[in-house]
């Protein structure tokens, strides 16, 4: 007898604490703080839910989690190459959008 199983422990948004909080180390988009759950899935139902001991940094454009301390504290410039505080949404050197 074959038995083929599918299953996993994913992390879902549970409440956001606060939004644009930073930057994704990935897309460089906005992401925001959030507090999270973590799932057990079995054949894509999921099954459990429990608190995760940790906030983390949710980015809506690639969906990437990452904790708090990775969030970069300065950012580059796609088009002029020069660093940028992460606070700001536009280049202080050449004006484009970050």
């Amino acid at each position: 007898m074959f038995f083929f199983f599918i299953g996993g422990i994913t992390h879902e948004v549970c409440q956001v604490l606060k939004r644009e909080a930073g930057w994704c180390i990935n897309c460089q988009s906005p992401t925001d703080l959030v507090n999270t759950i973590k799932v057990l899935r079995l054949f894509f139902v999921p099954v459990w839910r429990w608190a995760a001991k940790e906030h983390f940094m949710h980015c809506n454009s690639c969906g990437l989690y990452y904790p708090p301390s990775l969030s970069p504290e300065n950012i580059r410039c796609q088009f002029c190459d020069r660093e940028v505080d992460a606070g700001y949404r536009r280049c202080p050197n050449c004006g484009s959008d970050l």
